[in-house]
């Protein structure tokens, strides 16, 4: 997989060979992105044949504990672990050849659906203008073309002229780093602004809209994403832009009425005070780093999914989307 603590500057692959290494590769964030870390540890099941009888609930523990707050990654697990389940007595090879084609199917599955989220979400960008984003929620994040980005590249190709504003996304500068990656390789235009710019440009009266992924949505429609996307969606309400969120459905977890609930990560204060190894806070000062915080579902226009568009109250429009395409 591409290392992506190395973008913009390098692209280097690297090769995961057990189950370990890409548990390892999602807590240090080689892989990000709710979508690509549930297909990333679909795909390491079947790197430990032993594992498959004796060791897989110790490999799923470990996968479960990398990023505690993003639902694909449980989603991911808890298929794989039903498919294991449905083997019975099979020989290992047989059982590694269907945990890899099913891991292939998800990953097509997940791009297909960012691909149909794209065309829904679509029309809701503007014809002209400016765009707003936090973090990255593109091909990176995902198996392929992108949640929120998929919308934009899918609003490009039907001929809409969109330029992007990219929040820096401190501190691990997801969207100076990845999203503007992604978007100049794309060939759209695309401006990078730090987090302390987005009110500035919010009221200017020229974006149109903004449009963040997820990691986790509660049942109300409540959003956990990262850190700072709720001031976005605070300030989009008070300048009067719409706020949307892309997510497959596999990113709603209906099992938690509200996004109170919603576990939130705490990653290494050094990736506060520093940027990459060098330090730029004064040694000894504690820094809190919650990499996500939740915006409530009354901040949100609509959720774009792949089954179709949800608006409030969420709680009955997800709901319907979900059992209209057999999620629940």
């Amino acid at each position: 997989m591409l290392d992506q603590r190395l973008l913009p500057g390098r692209e280097v692959y690297v090769t995961l060979r057990t189950p370990e290494e890409v548990a390892d590769a999602i807590k240090d964030m080689v892989v990000r992105g709710a979508p690509a870390i549930g297909v990333s540890a679909a795909q390491a099941k079947h790197l430990a044949p032993d594992a498959f009888k004796t060791r897989m609930k110790e490999v799923c523990d470990r996968l479960a504990a990398t990023r505690p707050t993003a639902v694909n990654l449980f989603w991911a697990i808890a298929r794989m672990k039903e498919l294991l389940a449905s083997f019975g007595r099979q020989p290992v090879p047989e059982i590694a050849a269907r945990l890899v084609a099913e891991a292939i199917a998800m990953r097509r599955e997940d791009e297909e659906a960012n691909r149909r989220m794209g065309q829904h979400g679509a029309p809701l960008m503007p014809d002209r203008g400016k765009v707003l984003t936090h973090c990255n929620a593109g091909a990176l994040a995902t198996a392929g073309y992108g949640t929120a980005l998929g919308v934009i590249r899918a609003a490009v190709e039907a001929g809409k002229t969109i330029e992007v504003l990219a929040d820096e996304t401190r501190p691990f500068l997801q969207g100076a780093r990845l999203t503007a990656w992604e978007l100049a390789k794309d060939g759209i235009p695309v401006t990078v602004i730090t987090d302390g710019m987005a009110g500035h440009f919010l009221k200017s009266g020229d974006v149109g809209a903004v449009i963040v992924g997820a990691d986790r949505i509660a049942a109300n429609g409540d959003t956990a994403n990262k850190i700072g996307t709720y001031s976005v969606a605070v300030l989009a309400r008070e300048n009067d832009v719409p706020f949307y969120v892309a997510a497959p459905l596999s990113t709603v977890d209906f099992s938690l009425a509200t996004g109170d609930r919603i576990p939130i990560e705490e990653r290494s204060s050094k990736e506060v005070t520093h940027i990459g190894d060098h330090a730029i806070a004064p040694d000894g000062v504690p820094a809190a780093h919650p990499a996500f915080d939740v915006t409530p579902s009354r901040y949100i226009a609509a959720i774009i999914t792949e089954a179709g568009v949800a608006r409030s109250p969420y709680t009955e429009s997800l709901a319907h989307l979900a059992s209209a395409n057999g999620r629940r």
